[in-house]
């Protein structure tokens, strides 16, 4: 048997303890779990991770909807500058059966089915499913508003810089022919 190991954010919630009147749940990471996300995600670190949320049972899934909130910082790509982000990201995501996705057809999602997540028949894990939604809002590639700048005077020259000089690059050439 594998054994996944612990998520930094637990916050499982048993199946048996959702209804079909909305919960309304409250969750927010500590230091130490903010940290092993920030770890986990590449961030130089996670200042606050919070979400405010309603849970239902819809047979046969379990929708947990509501709001994230998030202080990070990220890492610009190119420079290497600290970004300080702000999230504040409306989510809606469906926890389905373990079978629900074992068969081969195609399923069609539209927008109001937001993110969907299985789960293993006995609780779902609240707080992992905010994390990965936290991950999915970020910036995969991150750049801050003067890396063009720091990059030019660095002298790395960008692709229309390029796509110019080779312009130059083909006339020059054609000119020399004999």
């Amino acid at each position: 048997m594998i054994h996944e190991p612990a998520a930094e954010f637990s916050r499982p919630i048993r199946l048996d303890a959702i209804g079909t009147e909305a919960a309304a749940h409250i969750i927010a990471a500590n230091p130490g779990e903010c940290a092993a996300l920030a770890a986990r995600f590449g961030l130089e670190n996670i200042g606050k991770l919070e979400a405010e949320l309603r849970l239902v049972h819809t047979a046969p899934d379990h929708i947990a909807q509501g709001h994230l909130a998030a202080r990070v910082t990220q890492v610009c790509v190119a420079t290497g500058d600290l970004l300080p982000v702000t999230l504040n990201v409306p989510f809606r995501i469906r926890f389905t059966p373990p079978d629900a996705s074992a068969g081969d057809e195609e399923a069609e999602l539209s927008a109001e089915d937001g993110d969907v997540m299985d789960h293993d028949g006995q609780q779902i894990d609240i707080g992992e499913a905010v994390a990965q939604t936290l991950l999915l809002a970020l910036d995969p590639f991150p750049r801050s508003p003067n890396a063009d700048t720091r990059l030019k005077a660095a002298g790395v020259v960008s692709e229309a810089d390029v796509r110019s000089f080779s312009a130059l690059q083909t006339l020059k050439e054609r000119l020399t022919r004999p």
